[in-house]
């Protein structure tokens, strides 16, 4: 009787664990949505949504390397850094318009994270466009409003060099890793 109690508490707290964990949406990944920050979200609410943690802002006009806009870099606190968030423009007022997602607890309901293939994107996404550039590949996939950079150096090396011809979804070797994955908004 003992070890039947002894199981069943057992079995009580692992499904608890795994209940909470499922319901996690600080780390979710959907539409319009990275955790608790939504497109409907303005720079200036960042401080406020992550409260817990710790929000960096990176100003151009201070780095001489940084070329880009005005961005915020949101920090668990303990140091991990978990995302990037850049403003449509450099007003605070402005929604935010492009997330680099950095830590790799953030997924999509179907497992899509920074440590994912370009198998796990064709295996559980419409892909909705390929871009080819200079360096890498951009794959699109709209339904979860993502675009994922691949390095060439991930692609068979008769397409690493000409950026002027189509690749397909084919072409994309299963193993590519992730260069970036990017939220668009």
């Amino acid at each position: 009787m003992q070890s039947l109690v002894k199981a069943f508490t057992l079995c009580t707290i692992i499904f608890a664990i795994t209940s909470c964990a499922k319901n996690d949406s600080r780390f979710l990944i959907a539409k319009g949505k990275i955790g608790d920050l939504t497109n409907l979200n303005y720079a200036s609410q960042l401080d406020s949504l992550f409260a817990a943690d710790s929000v960096v802002t990176r100003s151009s006009k201070d780095d001489i390397v940084y070329v880009g806009g005005d961005s915020f870099l949101i920090y668990e606190k303990g140091g991990s850094h978990l995302f990037t968030a850049t403003p449509a423009s450099k007003d605070s007022l402005k929604p935010i318009e492009t997330i680099r997602v950095i830590d790799p607890r953030f997924k999509t309901e179907k497992g899509l994270s920074v440590e994912s293939t370009f198998k796990d994107i064709r295996d559980n996404y419409t892909i909705s466009s390929i871009q080819n550039s200079i360096n890498s590949v951009v794959v699109f996939v709209n339904e979860i409003d993502a675009f994922i950079t691949i390095d060439k150096k991930e692609l068979p090396a008769n397409l690493r060099y000409d950026s002027s011809i189509k690749i397909e979804e084919v072409q994309i070797p299963d193993t590519a890793k992730f260069k970036y994955f990017m939220l668009g908004w």
